[in-house]
């Protein structure tokens, strides 16, 4: 599915870190920061969740949830959470079907050799369940100023 800014993001209800669970639904009415990332603890994947867990005062002032999202167990997430001291949930899409909805399982080409992997995306939804903004192919630096920048235009 190729999702484009003014459709209706699909909604979801994930289990999260520390026993939770995260429905887009739960959030109408908020900005939500819907960030797909390929994998807990890595180099690319612990720079961006730092850099969104470094802005989330910033993100609070213009009442926009933080959410991360990646194919990772929620046993997983609790340890790259504690790890990093990242204060918003991360979800967890062991199945692939929120990748699926949102575009972000595709296929990927390491030294050569193709596989299914997330693409690193974000999305910025409206407190109406509209995407306002959407982010593939993220290259880490300096991306989290920029979705705040698109988040505080909406509020």
């Amino acid at each position: 599915m190729d999702l484009k800014v003014g459709d209706k993001a699909p909604d979801f209800t994930l289990p999260s870190d520390g026993g939770g669970d995260v429905s887009l639904q739960a959030l109408r009415g908020k900005t939500v920061v819907l960030y797909f990332y390929p994998k807990d603890d890595t180099s690319g994947c612990t720079a961006e969740a730092c850099a969104f867990r470094d802005a989330l005062p910033d993100f609070a002032k213009v009442k926009a949830t933080v959410i991360g999202i990646s194919r990772d167990s929620v046993a997983s997430h609790d340890r790259f959470k504690t790890k990093y001291g990242l204060p918003f949930p991360l979800a967890s899409d062991e199945d692939g079907k929120v990748c699926e909805a949102y575009g972000t399982w595709v296929e990927k080409s390491m030294y050569g050799r193709k596989y299914m992997g997330i693409e690193r995306a974000t999305f910025l939804i409206d407190g109406n369940g509209v995407i306002r903004g959407i982010w593939r192919k993220v290259k880490v630096p300096g991306h989290a100023a920029e979705v705040l920048e698109a988040a505080s235009a909406l509020g």
